[in-house]
């Protein structure tokens, strides 16, 4: 049952099956360039390693038993070039050909930090998670120290969030506090690049640097446009701060002003007398009542 009392529609089947790579059907082709993407060849990597971790996705069997497979084609391919007979599969309850990896939620930066420092700490050899990973062993020394010198608050705010690893290699140069008023500012622009992170750090001032005594360098910024998004990004943190604090009680009183000149406008003698008398008020009460609603697009 969900939170409401409903039902929750269950889309596939709880058990998950081994089933012979011959009864299952791709839906689309394997070509030269997919093979040779940097992509499968870390999944290929991974199986060949541990294998597939990951279930395949399989319609239900038809007459002669096959299943057509909705998501895992390069996971299904890497495993026949490993010369695989069986793969772990689970079921479709719903017969329909949609990606399934849409509706999952990959595993974000920083969760996958604390999968790898915990499997490192529990004697699971760098090589081997790196290899599971198809990535090189050395990124994954690296991504076990990466939230060493970046805040508390800063990596709560970004733990569900799939965020470039150099970020928190400029989030270690400010201070805790400006590192998590940087993350704030990340997640209400909804930007996780490298890029912002450093136009960021540019806009910093040097005060809010963890090395204040050291000279702020950023690659293709100069001091005089340093100076510049400092003042910039102090004006900007202002007004956001200031909208931050009122947009709660000014949404509430958008919705009941809203509702109210709602009312206004089905009542027929009223929307009759505005219309006569004063029908510049009668279209600008309108204009505000279609375009206030919070259900619109």
């Amino acid at each position: 049952m969900s939170e409401a009392g409903l039902p929750v529609h269950i889309s596939f089947e709880r058990e998950v099956l081994q089933l012979a790579v011959t009864a299952i059907l791709p839906l689309r082709p394997m070509t030269k360039r997919i093979t040779d993407g940097r992509k499968y060849a870390r999944i290929a990597t991974s199986i060949g390693e541990v294998g597939i971790i990951e279930p395949l996705v399989v319609t239900k069997a038809d007459r002669e038993g096959r299943h057509m497979l909705l998501d895992g084609h390069l996971r299904l391919h890497a495993l026949r070039e490993h010369g695989g007979s069986v793969a772990p599969c689970i079921v479709s309850i719903d017969d329909e050909a949609f990606t399934y990896n849409k509706r999952v939620n990959r595993l974000a930066t920083v969760q996958e930090h604390y999968m790898i420092a915990r499997a490192i700490d529990r004697g699971v050899p760098p090589r081997m998670i790196a290899a599971a990973l198809g990535m090189d062993e050395k990124v994954v020394m690296r991504r076990r120290t990466m939230l060493d010198g970046v805040a508390a608050g800063a990596v709560e705010l970004l733990k569900d969030r799939t965020v470039n690893t150099q970020v928190f290699d400029v989030l270690r140069r400010m201070k805790d506090y400006k590192q998590v008023e940087t993350a704030e500012m990340m997640v209400s622009m909804n930007n996780f690049t490298a890029s912002y992170a450093k136009a960021m750090l540019a806009a910093t001032r040097q005060d809010d640097l963890a090395r204040p005594d050291r000279p702020k360098v950023v690659s293709g910024v100069t001091p005089e446009q340093m100076v510049r998004m400092e003042r910039e990004l102090e004006r900007l943190d202002k007004d956001y701060r200031a909208i931050e604090a009122t947009f709660g009680d000014d949404v509430l009183q958008l919705v009941l002003s809203t509702r109210y000149l709602g009312r206004l406008v089905q009542n027929t003698n009223v929307a009759r007398y505005l219309e006569v008398r004063h029908p510049d008020i009668a279209a600008e009460f309108r204009s505000i009542v279609g375009a206030a609603s919070l259900d619109a697009p």
